[in-house]
């Protein structure tokens, strides 16, 4: 990665940008829409669970988590660089989010459909196609099992475009675009949107300094092993974060430079990133 790379220079398809955009509701619904195909009334976005660490894997994941009226759930992800096993990562996110579920008290029969779409800068599965949609399917039959799991991959590569929407074309030569190619007019009004939630988030302070905390965590991660003398820069930024919504007193500012563990520190500044106030923030950290 770029160490000096700015915000001004992000793509759509960059993790920081695609998460930026589409945690609004609007733009994700429309989203949504385009990649199922069937109408969506309303989504809710878990903000949350949009910037996801993994301490096993020691990696970090931009995700859109949502939900729609009907209790369908979704699980968005960017892929620039092709990775092997996408199939197997799906079905990981699959039982991450039933998991979720059951947790909360649901019986199996009360399990929502679940989605876990990835827009792909490559083609995952060398047929040229725009859109790959998978189920689960009875050898013998030849019958979809109805289970309500759905996998989808989009990919910017397809060649089929007579098989798909031309709007869902559009928005993948959109993603694969380059930053020039990026800012002209594709006569879209879902990409005008995009492009205008762009513009307004490249323009933003706020942002900036998210992003550049985001490259902070990020180049950590790929350190090699643990760096011990970094548990006080987290404890920072979380601080920094914090200090733009209000006051911080001493009691949660020694708490937070106090903590030694690194997966916790990493799980306070997600959540700093995303909480409405102080005290808000103070609520959720006794459940971290």
């Amino acid at each position: 990665m770029n160490q000096n790379r700015k915000l001004a220079q992000l793509m759509f398809k960059d993790n920081f940008m695609f998460g930026a955009v589409m945690v609004n509701e609007e733009i994700c619904r429309d989203f949504l829409e385009m990649a199922v195909g069937f109408p969506i009334e309303k989504v809710e976005i878990s903000r949350e669970k949009s910037m996801i660490y993994h301490p096993e894997y020691r990696g970090i994941r931009l995700d859109i988590i949502a939900k729609d009226e009907n209790r369908t759930h979704y699980n968005v992800e960017m892929q620039v660089a092709k990775k092997s096993f996408l199939e197997k990562r799906a079905r990981y996110y699959h039982s991450q989010m039933d998991m979720e579920l059951l947790l909360t008290g649901e019986d199996y029969e009360r399990l929502p459909a679940a989605y876990v779409i990835f827009i792909c800068d490559f083609d995952p599965f060398g047929l040229k196609k725009y859109r790959y949609t998978l189920q689960n399917v009875c050898a013998e039959t030849k019958r979809t099992v109805s289970d309500g799991r759905v996998t989808i991959f989009l990919s910017t590569c397809g060649e089929n475009e007579k098989e798909v929407p031309e709007n869902l074309v559009k928005f993948l030569k959109f993603v694969k675009a380059d930053l020039p190619e990026s800012t002209q007019d594709y006569r879209d009004d879902f990409i005008k949107k995009i492009q205008e939630s762009m513009i307004k988030i490249k323009s933003s302070r706020e942002m900036e300094e998210k992003f550049m905390l985001l490259e902070e965590l990020l180049r950590d991660e790929r350190a090699e092993g643990k760096a011990e003398g970094k548990t006080e820069g987290k404890s920072e930024s979380v601080l920094f974060l914090l200090q733009d919504l209000g006051s911080v007193s001493d009691e949660l500012r020694d708490k937070i430079l106090g903590e030694r563990n690194r997966d916790v520190l990493l799980k306070y500044l997600k959540l700093a990133a995303h909480v409405g106030s102080v005290a808000e923030f103070m609520d959720k950290m006794d459940k971290i």
